[in-house]
């Protein structure tokens, strides 16, 4: 589970609460009156409300049909709160399909997506939430229609829809029932606004929120908006205010004994620890937040410790322990990355799977016209055979108009599921598979062919300095550049972040260590302008080809990532030919920049 995932778990539940009111009056039925107050004190007093929930089953033969129901959702919500998601699931689905209770059918709908994107189904989860959205219109509870916003808002917030995450936090402001908290409305808002990168330590938004959640008595909401104002300081490179904030809170947080954000604070302090310079504070900090993690865990703040850990190695001048941590943090990142993806392809393929299902009832409308339209022109028979024949055209046509638009969304996909969103270069899953079959190819033919690594010097600094947005415009730009230099027939891929490779089929070691020569001197020449500055680039390219290492693609990446560290470590802004160093002449190279 990622942090952000964790922290989403976590606002959800504690959205959860806000269901549990009801309309409930002094006149209302015993087993009603205690059914709400059960589900209101859930997550307020969680051992009273299990007690109570073992007195309500107790009581279940005494209970009418819609009480009953009323219990197994309950049921479900204490199932799925412990972690039992698959059983939860199908108490949910049991209660959208049979409870006939229009209101905890909204509700159930909305923790099932919840439940589906812990399981880490996400395309059950979106199409979960297009069923929602179809919901919507239809609720005119006002807890149940608050329920089906908040959690709308947060599935696609995860799906990194955040325009339509915010467009939903912001319909729950005026939706928030008589005498509720707006501290729910609020955090989703900031964190569809966080998603979409437009807050900042300063931010009414972020800042107002915290406040209206701390003084309205809610620490999972105001702990979790305190930690996006944690990051914010250390993204304006403000460690001191981080490092007082993250004192004044991490008292609560370390009396709920909540994971993530035990985790989230430890890989903070780390992080303020080193923008303050205190490198011995750093490296302890974020190797307790590695020390935390679990074998096989791939998650943000396991990917932030790691890289903590390389740049206090690095400045620390450790080559051998920074490269390693190097090696850790990358990974974290392409693992995160990955999921990233994961989500945002199901998504689409969410919206196709309803597009499709939508066509198809469309099409069974039409066919049924078509019957009903037979059946009444029975008796005028060339009058009938003209209009069968009308019709049936018109089904063709679209049917087939239907097939292509399919067709070309399918194309779509398939171009999206292999060229990265950023570059429109190949993933680097796509990358490999491409390079195995042209060394496949060159194998059959005794050609030789030279993989070519590339790594943008210092990066994170243009990040730092000029933020993310520059950030990403530079990585487009160099990818021009490189795309300048290169012919049609040669492999060009994002292999994660700022690293990139570059494979040339067909080539020598001569002539590769010259097209790499050729793309760094093009790079180091070709500054972007932004609108407030001029940002200087340069790369470090190792380069390795099939006449040392033979056609396997493993062999051959692994050379050129060999020759890749050893052009930074020699300075940077350079070409390494592995086995051989090719050095650029001094006149043409700025080593250290």
């Amino acid at each position: 589970m990622t942090l952000r995932r964790a922290f989403a778990t976590l606002a959800w539940m504690g959205c959860s609460l806000f269901t549990a009111v009801s309309a409930a009056t002094p006149a209302a039925d015993a087993i009603d009156a205690r059914l709400t107050h059960a589900e209101a004190i859930r997550t307020k007093d969680h051992p009273r409300f299990l007690a109570m929930l073992g007195e309500l089953r107790q009581d279940g033969t005494h209970m009418n049909a819609a009480q009953s129901w009323h219990l197994r959702y309950m049921d479900a919500w204490e199932s799925m709160f412990e972690g039992h998601y698959p059983e939860s699931e199908a108490v949910f689905r049991d209660v959208i399909a049979h409870s006939g209770a229009p209101a905890l059918r909204a509700k159930a709908t909305a923790l099932l997506m919840d439940n589906l994107v812990l399981q880490g189904r996400y395309t059950d989860a979106y199409v979960q939430a297009n069923e929602a959205t179809d919901l919507l219109p239809g609720t005119t509870d006002p807890l149940a229609r608050f329920t089906l916003l908040s959690h709308l808002s947060q599935t696609l917030n995860f799906a990194g829809q955040h325009d339509l995450a915010l467009k939903y936090a912001q319909m729950m402001v005026p939706a928030t029932p008589a005498g509720e908290t707006p501290c729910p409305a609020r955090y989703m808002k900031v964190a569809a606004l966080e998603g979409l990168r437009q807050l900042s330590s300063h931010s009414d938004e972020l800042t107002g929120a915290i406040d209206e959640c701390t003084k309205d008595g809610q620490p999972v909401f105001a702990n979790a908006l305190s930690l996006i104002l944690v990051d914010r300081y250390l993204d304006e490179h403000e460690p001191a205010k981080a490092m007082a904030l993250l004192d004044r809170i991490e008292p609560g947080i370390q009396a709920s004994t909540y994971f993530p954000a035990l985790v989230a604070v430890t890989k903070q302090r780390a992080q303020a620890y080193q923008q303050l310079g205190k490198l011995a504070k750093a490296r302890e900090w974020a190797s307790r937040a590695v020390a935390m993690s679990h074998p096989g865990d791939v998650n943000e703040w396991l990917r932030d410790a790691y890289q903590v850990l390389y740049e206090v190695e690095k400045a620390s001048g450790h080559a051998a322990a920074a490269l390693a941590y190097h090696e850790h943090y990358v990974a974290q990142d392409q693992g995160y990355r990955r999921d990233e993806s994961a989500r945002t392809l199901a998504y689409e393929a969410a919206r196709q799977h309803v597009a499709a299902q939508r066509m198809q009832a469309a099409s069974l409308l039409r066919e049924n016209e078509i019957l009903r339209l037979q059946r009444e022109m029975d008796g005028k028979a060339l009058e009938t055979e003209r209009l069968r024949i009308g019709l049936l055209v018109l089904v063709l046509l679209g049917v087939t108009w239907g097939l292509v638009r399919l067709r070309r969304s399918q194309l779509r996909y398939k171009r999206l599921s292999a060229h990265d969103g950023l570059t429109d270069i190949f993933i680097r899953s796509h990358f490999i598979a491409e390079l195995k079959r042209s060394l496949d190819t060159l194998k059959r033919r005794s050609v030789h062919g030279c993989f070519l690594a590339l790594d943008l010097d210092h990066f994170k600094a243009v990040n730092d300095t000029h933020g993310h947005t520059v950030g990403d415009t530079a990585l487009r730009h160099v990818v021009t550049v490189c795309k300048s230099q290169l012919r049609s027939t040669d492999l060009f891929g994002r292999l994660g972040g700022e690293e990139f490779g570059i494979f040339l089929p067909g080539t020598t070691r001569e002539r590769g260590g010259a097209i790499a020569e050729r793309i760094r001197l093009a790079i180091n020449a070709s500054p972007l302008t932004s609108e407030d500055a001029v940002v200087s680039l340069s790369t470090s390219i190792g380069v390795a080809c099939t006449d040392a290492t033979g056609y396997d693609p493993k062999r051959l990446s692994r050379a050129a990532d060999d020759a890749l560290y050893r052009a930074k470590r020699e300075g940077r802004n350079r070409v390494v030919v592995e086995p051989e160093s090719l050095t650029p002449p001094p006149s043409r190279s700025t080593p250290g920049s």
